[in-house]
């Protein structure tokens, strides 16, 4: 599983991406997890609205800082 975690670097972006990680551990699933910060790339996925969450090629989330278990049901 690829996991991006699409932002511009600020306390929102950070959150999700912990909240990825402990989603991640608690269902004990193998993913690869990117942080991805350039705005230029994230435009390229055609996200307008930070913080992001894609999973395998999909955006599922925009906008929003998910909590752990929330991403645990995505997965």
């Amino acid at each position: 599983m690829n996991i991006k975690v699409l932002g511009g670097g600020c306390k929102c972006c950070e959150t999700i991406l912990a909240s990825v990680k402990e989603a991640v551990a608690a269902k004990k699933i193998d993913a690869e997890i990117e942080y991805i910060t350039d705005m230029e790339k994230i435009m390229e996925f055609g996200v307008m609205s930070t913080p992001a969450l894609m999973i395998d090629g999909k955006i599922v989330s925009a906008g929003r800082t998910l909590k752990a278990k929330e991403i645990e049901k995505l997965l």
